[in-house]
């Protein structure tokens, strides 16, 4: 006996059913009538049909996104009627039962075909009315197709699927931990991971030579276009006996074959091997750690020349600059400098143009002396019709305004390569960092991470001075993975952590698996961790990544469509020994 609903799906039925009758199931998406005959558009996952009603006593009663049953006979479509936008659009199904499934009750929140032009809030407390959307279900069809596809990567390339948990203990990996109260311990606490972080390298320990899973990462931060609130999944890998260059390898690999695979038609895609961009180098050319290789702009420093000049504004301080060859207004310069001082925080933004003679013209071309003006051509490369921008700061904030600026002028004169995924690899960050207001050393990055120069690095050298074996996968100026070789040596762990202000005692009680782990005979090992959303927004060409997760929290950090976070019974508080205070 066949399915009661249906016998086919909407994008089944072809020229090669004509005259047989069919039984198929759906949504109804809009109603039409023509006057002695009606029409439906019928929607499932798959597709759309347009059913005939000649009887037009069928139609009584229903209303639009009712799931209704229909059973009808297949028929040719009149030529004129032809839909090409449509697999359907040539055939259509008259009619004889129709089955109510799913009765709607009340009026609709939104128009489905529209709900994109919704208020997002609106939209996430109606998800699953959203969601019936072709182009919002298109993106998580499209998610679990990539997901899918990164799993058979993965094993092909010799990786084990495994799972690690999602209850675990709290521990400063850097971002604020959502924790989960004990019934039976009272005071004590679970958290949810951050990243399946300990347990992998806990994996690698255990003699698993290369695991991965698609991994939920759960951090209390704020949200933003490529960041969702709370949750979110990455392709979290860990090899054994392996260098930095092997993980490289495998992240190209996977990247660059998925990149290609679901990439709109006609993208370029980085091809293997990536580029390496150390963070110095970044910081100095893109004045950034996710430089965005698609823009042709780079960072010059003209610190040194500028101390040979007369200019008191930049004495001192940390001089950069960006060229560029474009025909510029008055009221662009206006509109770029309005951006420097109100957007950036800027005092002014400087400039030179080159004249057809080779001359310079701008606001601070009688501040370089004759005889230097040559050396700033030689320096910044300098010919007929460029423009070079001057930013001058502290080291730290010159770098962050110049790369803001080379961002900006990139967007604002259409520089971007198009229809490109651009990957390159930024690596050897620092291991340590100064915190500006308590003057204490911390870790950069991912703190168990194994430092450059090893035990010998970290007992002799300044810590502000040490590299990690750390790296980033960056495409299009998005972030898309962090990794690292890892501290697998008990020692090397203990004197990294003290000197970031973490005594043993410390270390044993919040990372007591890892620190009890590393004295049996641990092994060299490092991954990666490229992040799924993030990847679907930017194979998408979402602007923010809430369009490619089913369900995701609003910006607050709310589920508006389940109410989440919402209050509990002073019962539940009980069982887990908590009092909420004022």
């Amino acid at each position: 006996m066949g399915n009661i609903y249906r016998d086919h799906t909407t994008v089944m039925i072809s020229e090669e059913l004509i005259g047989q009758t069919v039984r198929v199931a759906g949504w109804v998406e809009n109603i039409r009538d023509h006057g002695g005959v009606s029409f439906i558009d019928l929607r499932d996952q798959y597709g759309e049909l347009q059913i005939v009603l000649r009887d037009t006593t069928l139609l009584e009663g229903i209303r639009k996104e009712m799931s209704i049953s229909v059973e009808g006979l297949v028929e040719q479509r009149d030529e004129e009627t032809y839909n090409p936008n449509i697999p359907t659009g040539t055939v259509e199904v008259e009619a004889k039962l129709i089955d109510v499934l799913g009765k709607v009750y009340k009026p609709l929140p939104f128009e489905i075909i529209t709900s994109k032009n919704t208020s997002e809030d609106v939209r996430l407390k109606y998800r699953y009315l959203d969601l019936r959307n072709k182009k919002v279900k298109d993106n998580i069809i499209f998610r679990s197709q990539v997901i899918s596809y990164l799993r058979q990567k993965m094993t092909e390339l010799g990786f084990l699927e495994l799972q690690t948990p999602i209850l675990t203990a709290s521990s400063p990996e850097g971002a604020r931990d959502y924790i989960v109260p004990s019934r039976r311990f009272k005071g004590k606490f679970y958290a949810l991971p951050q990243a399946p972080q300990q347990f992998k390298q806990l994996l690698m320990v255990a003699g698993f030579d290369k695991y991965f899973q698609i991994a939920p990462c759960f951090r209390d931060e704020d949200a933003r276009a490529d960041r969702s609130p709370g949750e979110f999944y990455q392709l979290d890998f860990e090899m054994s006996f392996a260098t930095q260059e092997d993980v490289f390898k495998v992240g190209e690999e996977v990247l660059s074959d998925t990149f290609k695979r679901f990439a709109p038609e006609g993208s370029v895609v980085t091809e293997a091997p990536f580029p390496i961009i150390s963070y110095a180098q970044a910081m100095l050319e893109f004045g950034s750690d996710k430089p965005d290789l698609r823009n042709p702009l780079r960072i010059i420093d003209l610190t040194d020349f500028f101390a040979k000049c007369t200019f008191k504004a930049f004495h001192g301080r940390t001089v950069r600059a960006i060229k560029v060859h474009a025909d510029m207004s008055k009221g662009f310069h206006e509109k770029l400098e309005s951006y420097a001082r109100h957007e950036l925080g800027m005092g002014g933004l400087g400039y030179l143009e080159v004249m057809e003679d080779g001359s310079y013209k701008g606001p601070i071309d009688k501040f370089i002396p004759d005889e230097l003006k040559g050396e700033l051509k030689t320096l910044a490369g300098l010919g007929v019709g460029d423009t070079i921008f001057f930013i001058a700061d502290r080291e730290a904030q010159a770098a962050k305004c110049a790369g803001a600026l080379r961002n900006e002028l990139g967007a604002r004169l259409d520089l971007l390569e198009k229809n490109a995924y651009r990957f390159c690899y930024v690596n050897d960050f620092p291991m340590f960092e100064l915190d500006e207001e308590t003057k204490k050393i911390g870790f950069t990055h991912n703190p168990f991470s194994m430092p450059q120069g090893g035990l010998e690095a970290l007992k002799t050298q300044d810590p502000l001075t040490i590299l990690a074996y750390q790296y980033d996968i960056v495409c299009n100026g998005v972030e898309l993975s962090s990794g690292a070789v890892r501290n697998h040596d008990m020692e090397i762990m203990e004197k990294a952590f003290e000197i970031a202000g973490y005594d043993r005692e410390t270390l044993e009680t919040k990372f007591g698996a890892l620190y009890q782990a590393f004295q049996f005979g641990a092994p060299p090992h490092a991954g990666m961790a490229p992040g799924v959303d993030r990847m679907i927004m930017l194979l998408k060409n979402e602007e923010n990544i809430r369009e490619v997760i089913a369900f995701p929290m609003a910006g607050s950090g709310q589920d508006l469509m389940c109410s989440a976070p919402n209050t509990v019974t002073e019962q539940q508080l009980r069982e887990v020994h908590i009092k909420i205070r004022d």
